[in-house]
Parts: structure tokens; C-alpha cells; sequence
């Protein structure tokens, strides 16, 4: 399975932008897929998650009421849309995608599959 984000871009505090994630591959299976994203650092922090069947709906705190998930069956996409950005969203945006449910959406050992991140630069 081959994840392409795109979408990221440099955007004043305020603003809004959109980010797509499309998988492609033969004869996969997705059970979830979520965003995650990592400033300058070691650790990719949970952003938002999405069950691919029933469209059900996972955030973190941190980005609850301004940041929406949303998913096109029919098109492999996975989206977010970011509402209300502040400079503290700075970072590389990673989609990624989860064949089995493992238990939680959160970590990133819930997903085996990755796409190559799409940097997302907010100025104050």
C-alpha cells in the first residue's frame, strides 16, 4: 500500500487548509486511517483517526473543533481539514493507515502503513 499526503503549505495564523491523503496499492485493506504529525523532535503526535467502514470519528484534544477528518470510499482519500490555524500546528503532517484495529487509533503502532509527510508552516 502506497500512502501520497499532499496539501500542506505555508499559511498565516487564521487561515485554513486542506489535506489529502490517497492510497493505492493492489488488494489492500483498511480498517482505519488517521493523521499524525511531528514537530521538530522524536515523537509524531496523534492528530486525528477515521474507521474506514462507518466513518467514525477520533481526536485529540488539542485539535478538537478545528480540525476535521473525513474519507472518500470511493476514492482511497482520506482528508483533514484545518480550520483556525495557530503557529503551534507547525509540523510535518504524516497520514497513515491501519489494516487491523489493534485496540486504539492513538499510537502509531496502530498503523502499518505511512505516507511521506506534507509540511504545514503557520506564521504568526
Amino acid at each position: 500500500v502506497q500512502l501520497q499526503a499532499s496539501g500542506g503549505g505555508l499559511v498565516q495564523a487564521g487561515g485554513s487548509l486542506r489535506l489529502s491523503c490517497v492510497a493505492s496499492g493492489r488488494g489492500f485493506t483498511i480498517n482505519h486511517m488517521g493523521w499524525f504529525r511531528q514537530a521538530p523532535g522524536p515523537e509524531r503526535e496523534f492528530v486525528a483517526a477515521i474507521r474506514w467502514s462507518g466513518g467514525a470519528t477520533y481526536y485529540a484534544d488539542s485539535v478538537k473543533g478545528r480540525f476535521t477528518i473525513s474519507r472518500d470510499s470511493a476514492k482511497n482519500t482520506m482528508y483533514l481539514q484545518i480550520y483556525s490555524l495557530k503557529p503551534e500546528d507547525t509540523a510535518v503532517y504524516y497520514c497513515a493507515g491501519g489494516p487491523n484495529y489493534r485496540g486504539s487509533y492513538i499510537l502509531t503502532s496502530d498503523y502499518a502503513y505511512w505516507g511521506q509527510g506534507t509540511q504545514v508552516t503557520v506564521s504568526s
